[in-house]
This record gives C-alpha cells, sequence and structure tokens, in this order.
C-alpha cells in the first residue's frame, strides 16, 4: 500500500516536473551572439566593381533571425575608412536607448578601427524588421533583415506558409554613394539620382551585365509562401507587384495586421510589408518587379525598374536545359504618380483587433514637415549654391531644420548633464501658421537651424498631427519614429482640420507601425504613449531629406523606479 502510493505520488511528480519542464521550453528565450565586421569589398553591379562598404563582406548584409523575447548582441567591428553605426530598425529598445544606433544621437559613431558591442531585448514584436547603418549615406550599402518569429509554441495568427521569403528592396549608385552625398552637400543642390533598383541585392535582367545574376524565388503550384517585403532604398518610396498574382497582406513593421487581398504594394524607406502568395497560376515563371512612387513634381528620380522571379518548380521547360528559359511574364506596374493607389492600399491597413488607443491626450502636437531653400551665403562662391535660383536645398518640421551635435551624442548630454549641446525648446506647432499645402510665400522657405528637442514625462499620451507642406514641392514622407511604434489613427490631403477631420480618427483598430507615409499634400495623425526612456529622433527616411534637417527629437524623461529609468551606459560606448 505504501510502495503503491509512493509509486503514485512520484508518477504525479514526474508529471508536474515535465509541464514545468514544458512551460519553461515554451518561454524559453534564447541569447544570440553575432559579429559584423564593416568592411570595403567589391561588389559587381552594372558591369562596375565598387570597393562597397558591407559587413562581413556580404551585400546585402546578414540575415538575424529570433524569436519575441530574445536577446541579441552584435559586436560591430569598423575596418572601414569611415564612420559607422548600426541601427536596428524598428526594435522599440526598451531601456536600452544606447543601442538604437542613430549617429550623434544616441551615439558616437564607431571610428575606423574601434568597435562597438550592441545588446538589446526583442519584446512583444514579431514579423519584419531591419538593420542599417545610420551614419552618413552607408546604408546604400549597410543593411540586412531583422526576422522575428513567434515564441517556442506560439503561431503566426495566419495558415502557416510552406515557405519564406525575404525580399530586401534596395537602391544602387553605380558611383560611391558617400562621394554623391559629399558633392551635394558642397554644391547645395539636390544629389544625383540612383542608377538601378535591387531585389536582393540584385538589379535583375531589365539592366546591362545583370541578367544571370537575377534573383529566383523557387515555389509549387498550389503553396501558400510568406514575403517579407522590406523597402532598404535610400530615397524612393517603392511600388512592388508580382505578375498575375495577388497578396494577402498580413503585417507591417513587426505587427499584424486583418488581412486583406491586394495585386499591389507601396513601401515607403524604412518601412517593412509582410504578404501571403498563393502559387494559383499555370505553372510559369512570373516576373516580381519594383520601381518608383514618384510624388514631388518635377524632381528627377530613378524611373528604372527591378526584378526577380517568382519560378513554379513543375514549369515545363525543355529550353531551359540549353540556358533558353522562356521570359517571365511582367506585371503591369501602377504610373510612377498613382497617388490614388498608394491612398487605397494604406486605408487599407487594420489592426486584427480591438486596441488600446491613447484617448485621454496630454501632448496633442502639431509639425509640419517639408524642403526649404537656403539663401546663398555672403562668403560662399556660387558653385556652392547650386539649388533652385542659386540657394541651397535644405528641410525642417515646425520651421526647425535640425543640426546633429559633433562632439557629444544627445543622449550622453543628457544622462551627462552636459549643457550647451541641446535646448528642448522645439515648437509644439508651427511658429507661423499658413496655408501648409497652398501657395507659400518665398519667406517661409528659410528656416532656423537648431538642435532643438521637445521634453516628454514618462506615461504621457502623445498625439502628432504630420502635415506635409507645399514649400518647394509636396512629397509623400515617410516618417519614423524611434524606440516607439505609433497608432496611425487618421490621414488626409490638404490642410489638416482639427474640426471636420477628427469625425476620420479610427480609435478602434487602427494600424501598428513604426513608419508613417504622410500623403503628399496631406497629413496624417499619429498616437503613442511615451513609456521608453531616452532620446528618440523622429525624420524622415529619405535620406536626403535627413541630410538637410527634416527631423526633430523627443527627450524622454525616466518614470519612477529601475524598470522606467534609462538603463546606464555601456562600458564600450564610443566617444566622440
Amino acid at each position: 500500500m505504501i510502495m503503491e502510493i509512493f509509486k503514485n505520488s512520484s508518477i504525479i511528480f514526474v508529471g508536474i516536473f515535465l509541464l514545468i519542464c514544458s512551460a519553461l521550453s515554451l518561454t524559453h528565450a534564447e541569447y544570440h551572439q553575432h559579429q559584423f565586421v564593416i568592411q570595403a569589398t567589391p561588389v559587381k553591379r552594372l558591369c562596375k566593381t565598387h570597393n562597397s562598404i558591407t559587413v562581413n563582406g556580404m551585400f546585402p548584409g546578414p540575415t538575424l533571425e529570433v524569436k519575441n523575447g530574445d536577446t541579441l548582441e552584435v559586436k560591430v567591428i569598423n575596418k572601414a575608412k569611415y564612420n559607422v553605426t548600426i541601427h536596428w530598425h524598428g526594435v522599440r529598445q526598451m531601456r536600452t536607448a544606447w543601442a538604437d544606433g542613430p549617429e550623434f544621437v544616441t551615439q558616437c559613431p564607431i571610428r575606423p578601427g574601434e568597435s562597438y558591442t550592441y545588446r538589446f531585448t526583442i519584446q512583444g514584436q514579431e514579423g519584419t524588421l531591419w538593420w542599417h547603418a545610420h551614419s552618413s549615406w552607408l546604408r546604400a550599402t549597410v543593411y540586412g533583415a531583422l526576422i522575428i518569429k513567434p515564441r517556442d509554441g506560439e503561431s503566426y495568427p495566419f495558415p502557416k506558409p510552406k515557405r519564406e521569403n525575404t525580399i530586401l528592396l534596395g537602391e544602387w549608385w553605380d558611383a560611391n554613394p558617400i562621394d554623391v552625398v559629399r558633392e551635394a552637400t558642397r554644391t547645395g543642390a539636390a544629389p544625383n539620382i540612383s542608377d538601378a533598383y535591387t531585389i536582393n541585392g540584385q538589379p535583375g535582367d531589365l539592366y546591362k551585365c545583370s541578367s544571370k545574376d537575377t534573383v529566383i524565388v523557387p515555389t509549387d503550384s498550389g503553396e501558400t509562401n510568406l514575403l517579407r517585403v522590406i523597402n532598404a532604398a535610400l530615397n524612393q518610396p517603392l511600388f512592388f507587384k508580382v505578375a498575375n498574382h495577388k497578396f494577402t497582406v498580413v503585417g507591417a513593421d513587426a505587427s499584424y495586421l486583418k488581412p486583406f487581398t491586394t495585386s499591389v504594394i507601396m513601401l515607403g524607406p524604412g518601412q517593412t510589408t509582410d504578404v501571403l502568395i498563393t502559387a494559383d497560376q499555370p505553372p510559369a515563371r512570373y516576373y516580381m518587379a519594383a520601381r518608383a512612387y514618384q510624388s514631388a513634381q518635377n524632381a528627377p528620380f530613378d524611373n528604372t525598374t527591378t526584378t526577380a522571379i517568382l519560378e513554379y518548380k513543375s514549369a515545363p521547360c525543355p529550353a531551359c536545359k540549353k540556358g533558353l528559359a522562356p521570359k517571365p511574364v511582367m506585371p503591369t506596374l501602377p504610373a510612377y504618380n498613382d497617388t490614388n493607389t498608394v491612398t487605397a492600399f494604406s486605408q487599407s491597413f487594420r489592426s486584427p483587433r480591438k486596441v488600446e488607443v491613447p484617448t485621454e491626450i496630454d501632448e496633442s502636437l502639431f509639425f509640419t514637415i517639408g524642403l526649404g531653400l537656403n539663401n546663398c551665403p555672403k562668403n560662399f562662391h556660387k558653385s556652392r549654391c547650386q539649388g533652385p535660383n542659386g540657394t541651397r536645398f535644405t528641410a525642417s518640421m515646425n520651421n526647425v531644420s535640425f543640426v546633429l551635435p559633433q562632439n557629444f551624442s544627445l543622449l550622453q548630454a543628457h544622462h551627462q548633464g552636459i549643457p550647451g549641446v541641446f535646448t528642448t525648446d522645439f515648437p509644439a506647432n508651427p511658429p507661423v501658421k499658413f496655408d501648409y499645402t497652398g501657395n507659400v510665400s518665398r519667406s517661409l522657405f528659410q528656416p532656423v537651424a537648431g538642435t532643438k528637442l521637445y521634453k516628454l514625462k514618462y506615461g504621457s499620451s502623445v498625439q502628432i498631427v504630420l502635415q506635409d507642406t507645399s514649400i518647394v514641392t509636396p512629397e509623400n514622407h515617410p516618417i519614423h519614429l524611434h524606440g516607439y511604434d505609433f497608432y496611425i489613427i487618421a490621414e488626409g490631403f490638404g490642410n489638416f482640420n482639427p474640426k471636420k477631420d477628427t469625425s476620420k480618427f479610427n480609435l478602434v483598430d487602427p494600424p501598428l507601425r513604426n513608419t508613417v507615409a504622410v500623403p503628399v499634400n496631406g497629413w496624417a495623425v499619429i498616437r503613442f504613449v511615451a513609456d521608453n526612456p531616452g532620446v528618440w529622433i523622429m525624420h524622415c527616411h529619405l535620406d536626403v531629406h535627413i541630410g538637410w534637417g527634416l527631423a526633430m527629437a523627443f527627450l524622454v524623461e525616466n518614470g519612477v523606479g529601475e524598470l522606467q529609468s534609462l538603463q546606464a551606459p555601456p562600458a564600450d560606448l564610443p566617444i566622440c
């Protein structure tokens, strides 16, 4: 009898032990260690070899795959001749702002010959993000995907795809991108446009010397696969389409969406979109293609088309053995200026269920965003003022053209109380009210340069109206906020009107994003809770505009106690 009781209790104990083990394995978070060596590597594209800056000699750089809850440690060793930093685009970086990466914002750059280790944990995010250099124009070639899978034992909120493919859309210059931006900085003119777009680093069949390396994406008939599409282009929003196939959009910026069907997607630089694609067409080869969405009028742009090939493995192809594969089917892409398609697409975005949108707003902000023209300084030769009518291009938010410090990072200055690096008087509203999308007086074309931050109390609820202007030209601006996701509660055209437009607010199931494509000649309204202490830059993700000053930064104060406070800086934080 005693033996029986002992035996039964042993079985129960073993059962409980196994349950605990299984529960622990379900929540088991991993610690991933990587090394990124930034180095010059010969890369041949468009018939010509360039010494491009890469990570570990790879272009694009390595894909990092983690699970929700995992921690990443990436040691970046700079063996290139330029300063560098790496930004983990869209990662919340809760209390780890030192690992965010924008140069002179959260850290000084990693100098040639130096190194820095980024450490951060992925918390509550699943889907597709990416990483890229955040120093000058290095991200033209220094970028890669960051894939976040569900935790062990959890699954996607959509049918499990047969395979997953990452589609990195990029932009290629047949020149050194750093030389391109330096020349533009010298002349004050717009930089030279790119020579090609790329898919996973390859331009594709429509460019010279490129077709033998065109990316092939294999599929079997009847399969449903997941495409993780990332716009890593430097300066261009892009349309993306696969001939004769439809997409079911299921996620964006590492947040799930209420699924919807479309034949084309548009991504601003910085944005990611997860789509399911079913191989339901006759077995053949189909082009997947990307080309520009160009909303700025009369501005030069790269009007070429990059392609990869969706290839049915069962497609009969006797000629393929002789290297004579049939030409793939080409999709019809939207017109370059097809804003209607962009609007219909962006208005389809919804969260999968009702979400907690902040309703009691503590900080109601209104930011104009747009370009400008600085008059030629008296001591400049006219060769340095090659913008329109002898000016120099600039850009601003609320008439402040953002200037990065050079001797300290903003976060370091804030943390150590170093005076004179920045001020906290960024305006909550435009200093001058005007007809933002109408004919704007030339007197408003020249912004004030400054390093102005806006202070937010920990836990405050924030609403920002982002208003495009027609200064120089209206344009669709992809605005990215570091350290946060936000709800996009409304978008529209013309000037935002608080009396009429608040009725358009979606406070039930708006999408959660980290980058919002503010409509050309229009506006977008975003909301978030300031629950992550640190200094967080908000900027246009067209890199040409960042250099001109289309940015500002929030200083989010610490809350109460350790869990609401910025962690101490790492010992190897680079010094300026």
